[in-house]
C-alpha cells in the first residue's frame, strides 16, 4: 500500500496538462477494482489512466498493476516537462536576442575604451551608462540558457525511462521494478526542484480539468496544505456549505482517490461557505452566521486563534453569485493568508486583506472597484486576486486585481466548466494549480504562469 500512496502523491507535487482523468464510476463487484478511464487500441492491448480494467483484458499481477502505476507517473511528468518547455519558449527568443545586443554593446564599449573611434565626452558617458545598466543581465541570460537545457536534459531522460517502462511492462523481464522506482524518484526531485525556480508571473492560461473524485454533494471544498512539510500529501476535505463541522483527512492522493480511509476531525463551530484552507498544520475558516474567522490546529485539536473581520458582511450579504454563505473566501498564494469579502463602505465590492497566518490580524487591504455578488469565484496567485465571471455553463477568468500595483484590468481566460457549476476554486502555491469543487466533483487544473525576466 505504501509503495502505491508513493506513486499516486505525483498528482499534487506535478502540475498535468493534457491528461483526461475522467471518472467514470465504480466497476462491477465481481471486476474487483474500479476502472476509470480505459480502452484499446489496435493490437488489443489495454490502455488505463489509473487503475488495470478487466481481468479478461489486462492483467491482475500485482506487478503489472506497479508498473501501470510507475507509467502513468513518467507519463504525468513528461507532459509537466512539456509544460515547461512552452513556458520557456517564448523568453528563449528574447533571451537570444538580447545576448547578441549586449555582447554587440560590450563590443563597442571595448572599441571605444581602446580609442579605435572617435567621440565626444558625452557619447562616452551616454555608453558607459547604459553598459553598466545592462551588465548585471548577462549573468541572469547565461542561468536562463542553463535552466533551458536543464529541461530539455529533463524531456530525454523521461522518454528513456518510458520507453524502458513500456518495454518492461510488455515482457515483464528486464530492468528491476525497485531500480525504476529510484530513477523516476530521482527524476522527480530534480524536476520539482526546477519548477520552484521559476518566480512569480500572471497568469496566462488555465488546463482542462482532470477530475480527481467524484463525491459530497453539491458543494464543498478539498484542499492539500500548501506549507505541509516534505512526504505530507494529506487531503482535506469538507463537504456541504453550512451546518456542518466534520473535515475528513485522507492520508495520501491515493486514499482520496481510490479508499474510504480517512479520519474525521470535528471543528467547535460549523462553517461558513466554501472558503475554507488549510494552511501550515491548521484550518483557516469563517464561523458560520458570524464574521468570525477560526484558526483550528489539527496537532492540539484546539481554536488557537480568532478573530472579528471588521465591517465584512455575512449570512448570505455579500456572497459569490451562486450563494452558499461565501460572504467570506480565505485563501493562500506565495504571499501568505488572504481574505476576500465586501463591506457596506465599499459599497459591495470586493475587499481584499492579507492577514498575518498567525494572529489573523489584517496587514494591509485594498479595495476594488468589482461587485461581490457578481463574481462567480476568486483565487489568488503571486499577489493578484483573479475573479470569474460566473459559476456555472460558460465560464472564464476575467478580471484581475494586482495588489503589488493597486490596479486591475480585464482579462479573457476561458475555464473549462465540465460539470457546470463552480462552488470552489482555490490556488494551491506548492502544487501550481486549482483546486475545484464542481457540482460534486473534486476537480485539478494546472496554471500557466508568464514568466518576465527582470
Amino acid at each position: 500500500m505504501e509503495s502505491e500512496e508513493n506513486l499516486l502523491s505525483v498528482f499534487l507535487l506535478l502540475l498535468l496538462i493534457t491528461s483526461h482523468f475522467t471518472m467514470v464510476g465504480p466497476s462491477a463487484p465481481e471486476d474487483g477494482w474500479q476502472v476509470y478511464s480505459s480502452a484499446q487500441d489496435s493490437d488489443g492491448r489495454c490502455i488505463c489512466t489509473v487503475v488495470a480494467p478487466q481481468p479478461t483484458v489486462c492483467s491482475r499481477d500485482a506487478r503489472s498493476k506497479q508498473l501501470q502505476h510507475l507509467l502513468e507517473k513518467v507519463n504525468n511528468m513528461s507532459q509537466t516537462i512539456e509544460l515547461l518547455e512552452q513556458r520557456t519558449h517564448r523568453d528563449v527568443q528574447f533571451v537570444e536576442k538580447m545576448e547578441i545586443e549586449l555582447k554587440g554593446l560590450e563590443n563597442k564599449f571595448k572599441e571605444v575604451e581602446d580609442g579605435h573611434e572617435i567621440n565626444t565626452a558625452r557619447q562616452f558617458k551616454s555608453i558607459r551608462s547604459k553598459m553598466e545598466e545592462l551588465r548585471p543581465l548577462i549573468r541572469v541570460l547565461e542561468s536562463y540558457k542553463a535552466d533551458v537545457l536543464l529541461v530539455a536534459q529533463f524531456k530525454d531522460e523521461a522518454a528513456n525511462v518510458t520507453k524502458q517502462l513500456e518495454s518492461l511492462q510488455e515482457t515483464l523481464s528486464g530492468l528491476d521494478y525497485q531500480e525504476l522506482q529510484s530513477r523516476v524518484v530521482n527524476l522527480e526531485d530534480r524536476l520539482r526542484a526546477c519548477m520552484q525556480r521559476l518566480a512569480c508571473g500572471k497568469l496566462t492560461g488555465v488546463s482542462e480539468p482532470i477530475t480527481i473524485k467524484t463525491s459530497g454533494s453539491r458543494f464543498g471544498s478539498w484542499m492539500t496544505d500548501p506549507l505541509a512539510p516534505p512526504g505530507d500529501n494529506r487531503v482535506w476535505y469538507m463537504d456541504g456549505y453550512h451546518n456542518n463541522r466534520f473535515v475528513r483527512e485522507y492520508q495520501s492522493m491515493y486514499d482520496f482517490m481510490m479508499t474510504d480511509n480517512f479520519t474525521s476531525h470535528r471543528l467547535p463551530h460549523p462553517w461558513s461557505g466554501t472558503g475554507q484552507v488549510v494552511f501550515n498544520g491548521s484550518i483557516y475558516f469563517n464561523k458560520f452566521q458570524s464574521h468570525t474567522i477560526i484558526k483550528f490546529d489539527f496537532r492540539t485539536s484546539l481554536i488557537s486563534r480568532s478573530r472579528q473581520l471588521d465591517f465584512a458582511g455575512y449570512n448570505n450579504m455579500y456572497h459569490y453569485s451562486w450563494g452558499g454563505h461565501s460572504d467570506i473566501d480565505l485563501m493562500v498564494d506565495e504571499g501568505g493568508l488572504w481574505a476576500v469579502y465586501a463591506t457596506n463602505q465599499n459599497a459591495g465590492n470586493i475587499v481584499l486583506s492579507q492577514l498575518n497566518a498567525n494572529t489573523l490580524q489584517i496587514i494591509r487591504s485594498w479595495t476594488t472597484n468589482h461587485p461581490k455578488r457578481s463574481a462567480g469565484e476568486a483565487f489568488m496567485i503571486c499577489g493578484t486576486l483573479y475573479v470569474t465571471n460566473g459559476y456555472s455553463g460558460g465560464t472564464k477568468v476575467y478580471y484581475a486585481y494586482s495588489t503589488n500595483s493597486s490596479t486591475y484590468e480585464y482579462i479573457d481566460i476561458p475555464l473549462t466548466n465540465k460539470y457546470s457549476h463552480l462552488s470552489m476554486l482555490d490556488y494551491n502555491p506548492r502544487d501550481r494549480a486549482l483546486y475545484a469543487w464542481n457540482n460534486g466533483h473534486q476537480v485539478l487544473y494546472n496554471v500557466t504562469l508568464y514568466h518576465i525576466i527582470q
